[in-house]
């Protein structure tokens, strides 16, 4: 089946909308937030415990996968959804990001971008064409242009000339691009320049993607700053395509992003701070680590129905983190995944019964406590 976007109702009081994207692998409710799986992997989280959170559509990288375990592993075992035993949707971003964050180790020019990996210094390059077709070889359901993602802070001048560059990148993915069964978005750029922003979508929608993401953002830009881009972007943007931000982000930063009729969302922000035990509550973040919860029998979050809070207390957690567990990992990461989930469930269902200001509101009254 090839991929459609449809908008199945909107929030009367803001600009939110709640819709359904339908892919080949199945329909995906949005909004919608994607955890990240780097590697081919949500770290922590088996195959069994994704499922479990009914998460509907993962996104891996193709960076990383490029360097291993390699384009000729993952295409001789049928692509990555076989190689990860993961049937349900996925999103590959295109590595334009990963040689952005390794900048010492690039040089770009306008062919594409000769980098160093980052695991054992050896030299490779990138065209926008050879993401493509490697995307492609991978078999990801929503698929991305290659593109390079702009630093902050930067002139006027550089960022033009980097989001012009970006869009001839995004018209030579969608020449080489020709896997009907995928659906490759655009990704506007422009850093902090809201007329360079509305030029690369103006270039985006004459090239005509399925779908639009905003990149560049959480790369150092005051959070305000970023918050006016998008609100000022909303109207411009198509309404019949499906609109994802990049690397975005906190749970305020979700529902602002909801309320300006942003539809997909991705950050490493709930896997990497259960890491780090920073844990996700209705109440606020938890840092599981304090001495204050040796004792604590509580659960993580009494308002909360995973099986996390359900089993274990707050000294337990506390405990395993503390003693370098492995199992930490797993449970803190499955709590932060489930609070995620569970909060873009009651902003569909929000959305749906016109109440997002309300939902809202609850939410930062409770959240704003500190724990």
């Amino acid at each position: 089946m090839s991929f459609s976007f449809r908008v199945l109702a909107r929030d009367q009081k803001t600009h939110a909308r709640q819709g359904v994207l339908q892919t080949g692998r199945g329909e995906i409710e949005t909004p919608v937030f994607m955890p990240v799986g780097t590697a081919g992997t949500v770290k922590a989280m088996p195959q069994e415990f994704l499922e479990d959170l009914k998460i509907q559509i993962i996104l891996a990288n193709t960076y990383h996968l490029y360097l291993r375990p390699g384009e000729e592993v993952i295409e001789s075992q049928g692509g990555l959804h076989r190689f990860m035993s993961w049937e349900r949707p996925i999103l590959t971003d295109s590595g334009g990001y990963q040689v952005f964050s390794h900048r010492k180790l690039r040089k770009i020019t306008e062919e594409g971008v000769q980098f160093q990996s980052h695991l054992d210094g050896s030299s490779h390059f990138f065209s926008p064409e050879q993401s493509i077709q490697f995307q492609q070889t991978l078999g990801a359901d929503i698929i991305m242009m290659f593109d390079e993602c702009t630093p902050y802070p930067v002139s006027e001048r550089e960022a033009r000339e980097s989001m012009l560059r970006s869009m001839r990148w995004a018209q030579r993915c969608k020449d080489v691009h020709n896997n009907p069964g995928q659906a490759l978005f655009g990704i506007l750029q422009g850093s902090v320049f809201l007329q360079l922003r509305q030029e690369s979508l103006e270039r985006l929608c004459e090239i005509d993607f399925p779908g639009l993401a905003l990149g560049g953002f959480s790369v150092g830009e005051p959070r305000l700053l970023m918050y006016e881009l998008i609100e000022r972007l909303e109207n411009l943007m198509p309404q019949d395509k499906p609109r994802y931000v990049m690397g975005v982000g906190t749970p305020l930063d979700l529902l602002f992003c909801v309320k300006q009729g942003m539809d997909m969302f991705d950050c490493v922000l709930p896997t990497r701070n259960a890491r780090n035990g920073t844990l996700f509550t209705s109440v606020g973040k938890i840092r599981i680590k304090n001495a204050c919860y040796r004792h604590d029998q509580g659960p993580l979050d009494p308002h909360c129905e995973c099986l996390v809070c359900k089993r274990y207390s707050r000294s337990y957690l506390r405990h395993l983190f503390v003693s370098g567990e492995i199992v930490a990992s797993i449970l803190n990461t499955y709590h932060n995944l489930h609070f995620y989930l569970d909060l873009m469930g009651k902003i569909r269902q929000s959305i749906a019964l016109n109440s997002l200001t309300e939902l809202e509101g609850h939410f930062r009254e409770q959240y704003a406590e500190s724990a």
